[in-house]
């Protein structure tokens, strides 16, 4: 019997048809087929023929993807525009979601980012992310940005302390060089990110940023800018 269905492989194989569509006819795992075919030579043609057929399924595979990607964009967001109304009597959301949208990260990689110098902002948004968002301990990463004449060893440790995230979810300190010569603020610390790789999330606050335009009646300048500006 597998004699039988490896001559018929073969047989459809020398025609040029895909494992693929030999498998239809041929029920065996694509590896028995490639034991079997593999010193199966097939005219330019025949190969010609299938990269091409290759290449309109992967073009077919990537637009499903892109399409399903683009359908749960657009429902992480209508959830968040939907539960507005809900989270606005929340002080924390509002301080949160305001700060956010004048200082949070608004690049295409959907990452959440929140970078400043000043301590109590900082510890404010770890709170809206933590009590709000919900974000679990282990997602938080820290990313110090310093000039050389502000780099200080214990830096990180004083971040650790203002965060709360330990040491080991920091990322290797940027130093910046300065074309100062001394410093102007010795008790300078630098800038601390708070990094969230969470695409929902990023959504998430695409729909609340819609939602408190729909609340306070912002109307865009054309519907493409609803989500530009995230």
């Amino acid at each position: 019997m597998k004699l039988e269905a490896k001559w018929k492989a073969v047989s459809l194989r020398k025609k040029g048809l895909s494992y693929n569509e030999i498998r239809k006819n041929v029920h065996v795992s694509k590896g028995t087929l490639s034991v079997w075919l593999k010193n199966i030579d097939l005219t330019q043609g025949q190969q010609k023929k299938l990269l091409k057929g290759l290449e309109r399924s992967r073009y077919i595979a990537a637009q499903v993807k892109k399409q399903e990607r683009e359908l749960r964009t657009r429902t992480l967001i209508e959830e968040g525009r939907k539960e507005f109304p809900r989270l606005i009597k929340n002080p924390l959301f509002l301080a949160g979601l305001m700060l956010y949208w004048a200082e949070g990260d608004k690049n295409q990689a959907e990452r959440v980012k929140f970078t400043n110098s000043d301590e109590t902002t900082i510890v404010l948004m770890m709170k809206w992310f933590r009590e709000i968002c919900d974000i679990p301990e282990e997602k938080f990463r820290i990313a110090l940005h310093l000039h050389n004449l502000h780099f200080r060893i214990d830096a990180q440790n004083y971040w650790s302390k203002i965060t709360g995230v330990p040491l080991k979810q920091f990322h290797r300190v940027f130093i910046k060089q300065s074309s100062l010569r001394q410093r102007r603020n010795v008790l300078y610390n630098g800038t601390c990110a708070i990094v969230i790789n969470n695409k929902s999330l990023f959504r998430k606050i695409i729909g609340w940023k819609l939602g408190l335009s729909d609340y306070f009646n912002i109307t865009p300048r054309s519907s493409t800018d609803r989500t530009r500006d995230f």
